[in-house]
């Protein structure tokens, strides 16, 4: 019913991770900056802390906008806006700060590591052998 993709960020590099249903309905209802176990959704030992995300039509989340519904906000500055002069003001399209069924990604920041590194945990770390050595 419920999937979500999840990019985690840490020391300069993001992994993403698509859930399952059982570990998505772990985030239903979160909010925007609040820590998460790690072992919920995959990850033992690590603790997590919700950064942001966007929808399925791919409007951004924003921080300070209560609730999940998708809203046309005037912003000045923060995330999901760009201002080129001093003064402008532009009205952009964005999501609440709740995670919901409608929401399609979610953003993660590590705030304690693990014993496993996450390149490990998602199997993507190389592997050494003797052929990569020679190389």
């Amino acid at each position: 019913m419920v999937e979500f993709k999840i990019v985690v960020g840490s020391k300069g590099k993001s992994y993403s991770k698509n859930l399952t249903e059982i570990e998505s309905s772990s985030l239903l209802n979160k909010k925007i900056k609040d820590k998460i176990e790690g072992s919920n959704i995959g990850f033992p030992g690590y603790e997590l802390e919700i950064t942001g995300g966007s929808d399925n039509a791919g409007f951004p989340m924003r921080y300070d906008l209560e609730g999940s519904a998708r809203k046309g906000i005037i912003l000045t500055k923060g995330p999901c806006v760009r201002i080129n002069e001093e003064g402008m003001r532009k009205k952009k399209t964005v999501v609440g700060n709740t995670i919901w069924q409608s929401t399609a990604q979610v953003n993660l920041k590590v705030i304690k590591e693990g014993k496993d590194s996450l390149a490990k945990i998602l199997g993507k770390e190389e592997v050494k052998t003797e052929e990569n050595k020679e190389n």
